[in-house]
């Protein structure tokens, strides 16, 4: 095993976050993944069908699984609000039954000597009203892209799936950026009553904030659009809402600059996350860390349709890099993520391209990811089908994969019944 492989790693070595108040021992770091695995509020009734999910103990389980001592889980996305959820089974952080349950994941996570930061998330113009009983918003009024969309879930009263391009979002007021930015602000305060260690804003992957620096979803003329530096206002003010809510050093943004998912085909990347990395490292100056989804890394597009639109943009697919936006962020922690495993994994840290590296599908099929990693143990392949819930038995593909130990200890028993 060479030298930068294995427990000899940058990977196992310390790495101080929320402007040095927590010391993490290791620097992979569990992925914000959706599960789907909530448990509803109330029962459906004719009409009414239940909106709001919750976190219970299998919830806690999960998380718990995967913590080990001085290592960062992120949470799936949070929704701060009923109107921001864009899936069914999210649990949410707005409701009393939320705090209660996101005590029950915290408090497992630091018993096995973990932290965990509740992951934000509105998802924009991806949210659909029979889901949420809400109208769709966006920055803009701009129509879903695809006409032939559908959403991957059945709404409740519904015969079949539903196509986003007929629920086009209402473009959010004045009015409503602000209560929006609030709704975040409150969630943060329950994230932490509920004893998270921070909050991070998910500003990627075409969702809500991404939405607004997106020069083809986000068609404002106001002081929220018209050129990249009014465009990245929203996540500005969103971000120094938070820290005057929960402190600074509790605060971190996810983002995904190049990226494509939910048809985020805006132009002027490099100009405008720049922009907002010098804005965030002024306003937001003791961050917790900055997250980063990698340049060729995309969930739909293979590396090669994705080198296509980095072409069209004037890029070099083979130079195109984050570079830019770490030298903007300074000492403000690094994070990457993006395709990581056992394979190509090894190495980056050393390079100095970022502070730590996360990790998101392989987490879920290897509860002992971090264990794996150090001693150099083969991991388990995770099942695609098995991601999204709702699922019978609920803990399937969920809690039910097994650690290195448990796996030899079952093929033991098999060879010893033999």
């Amino acid at each position: 095993m060479a030298n930068n492989e294995g427990a000899s790693s940058k990977i196992f070595t310390p790495l101080k976050i929320a402007n040095g108040n927590i010391e993490l021992k290791h620097r992979i770091v569990l992925a914000p993944l959706t599960r789907n695995r909530g448990l509803p509020v109330r029962q459906d009734e004719p009409g009414n069908p239940n909106r709001i999910f919750y976190p219970d103990a299998l919830n806690a389980e999960y998380y718990a699984q995967r913590a080990t001592k001085g290592g960062l889980l992120i949470s799936e996305g949070i929704p701060p609000s009923l109107e921001s959820n864009g899936s069914p089974g999210v649990p949410g952080l707005f409701h009393p039954k939320h705090l209660e349950g996101w005590k029950l994941v915290t408090n497992a996570v630091h018993q096995k000597g973990g932290y965990i930061y509740a992951q934000l998330w509105h998802a924009g113009r991806t949210t659909l009203p029979p889901f949420t009983g809400m109208p769709t918003v966006a920055p803009s009024a701009t129509p879903w892209d695809d006409p032939e969309q559908f959403h991957r879930r059945i709404p409740p009263g519904c015969d079949g799936p539903v196509k986003y391009v007929d629920y086009p979002p209402i473009e959010l007021s004045k009015e409503h950026i602000k209560r929006t930015i609030e709704d975040y602000c409150n969630a943060a305060r329950m994230a932490m009553e509920a004893g998270f260690d921070g909050v991070e804003v998910h500003g990627g992957n075409g969702y809500l904030p991404e939405q607004f620096l997106s020069s083809n979803i986000n068609r404002r003329t106001d002081e929220h659009g018209g050129c990249p530096e009014k465009r990245c206002r929203f996540v500005v003010e969103l971000m120094e809402g938070l820290r005057d809510a929960v402190g600074g050093s509790n605060v971190a943004i996810r983002l995904s600059p190049f990226g494509l998912f939910n048809h985020t085909r805006g132009e002027q990347r490099v100009e405008t996350w720049s922009f907002l990395c010098r804005q965030l490292k002024e306003k937001v100056p003791d961050m917790s860390y900055i997250s980063f989804i990698e340049p060729r890394f995309e969930q739909i597009h293979s590396v090669g349709e994705k080198d296509e639109f980095l072409k069209s943009w004037g890029m070099d697919p083979s130079t195109t890099s984050l570079k830019p936006f770490r030298e903007i962020m300074g000492d403000t922690p690094f994070f990457s993520a993006g395709g990581w495993n056992d394979t190509n994994c090894w190495g980056v840290l050393e390079s100095e391209e970022c502070d730590a590296l996360l990790m998101g599908r392989y987490f879920i099929s290897n509860p002992d990811l971090i264990k794996r990693l150090r001693e150099g143990l083969p991991l388990t392949k995770y099942d695609r089908n098995t991601f999204y819930g709702p699922l019978e038995p609920r803990e399937r593909g969920y809690t039910d994969y097994r650690t290195w130990e448990e796996q030899q200890s079952t093929s033991s028993e098999g060879v010893d019944a033999v």
